[in-house]
């Protein structure tokens, strides 16, 4: 694939979707990071179910108040409150460990750093892009999830099955600034493809290879 029908095709998805973006529900940015961690193996639209009723239970005076919470639970309860999510205990247990590093090593602050987020428990590059770009509007990668990685392989964007070397093969590929917006049209995309069953991409490319 190279760059310009890389370009051609992500000016169709913009227009198609001119409204793509993150769809998990937060207020600040620790809730962001958990809301993302929660999401592993779970829909989105489960997560905000779930973190509806989370978020306001632990949340306190100011962030450190709202950390320290989640540092402190009892995690039998913790798991408890994730029960509806998928790899709960986990999850659970991961959450509280990254609060606590946070508040120790962080000063209650969620780190802007790509390798300072990736060292906290659970926390990996998807997560990591995730949160840099939606909360800080840092661009370090790209957010790689099953929608992404589908697409990108159907598309020819990358020959690669490993998250990482596809997330390397799109940085190459789109500009910098697209980066963000990038993951939100493939997700949106890859869900319209379900309900539809109509892949206008897969349709332009096929119009391209005829002509040539």
């Amino acid at each position: 694939m190279d760059k310009k029908r890389a370009s051609k095709i992500l000016k169709l998805l913009k227009k198609s979707y001119p409204s793509a973006k993150i769809i998990l529900n937060y207020s600040n940015e620790f809730e962001l990071l958990l809301s993302v961690m929660l999401s592993t193996q779970t829909r989105d639209v489960q997560v905000n179910k779930v973190t509806s009723k989370l978020f306001p239970k632990y949340r306190g005076r100011n962030m450190r108040g709202e950390i320290e919470n989640y540092s402190n639970v009892n995690l039998k309860d913790f798991e408890q409150d994730l029960k509806q999510v998928g790899l709960y205990k986990t999850k659970a247990r991961n959450i509280k460990k990254t609060a606590g590093k946070i508040l120790k090593e962080f000063n209650s602050q969620v780190p802007k750093d790509m390798r300072q987020l990736i060292s906290l428990p659970g926390v990996g590059r998807k997560t990591a892009n995730v949160v840099l770009g939606n909360a800080f509007g840092i661009y370090e990668g790209i957010a790689v999830d099953t929608h992404v990685k589908r697409l990108s392989l159907k598309y020819g964007f990358t020959k690669h099955r490993n998250v990482d070397k596809i997330e390397q093969d799109l940085m190459k590929l789109f500009e910098k600034k697209d980066w963000l917006a990038l993951t939100y049209l493939l997700i949106e995309h890859g869900r319209n493809i379900q309900r539809t069953k109509n892949d206008f991409i897969e349709l332009f490319l096929g119009k391209i290879k005829n002509k040539v």
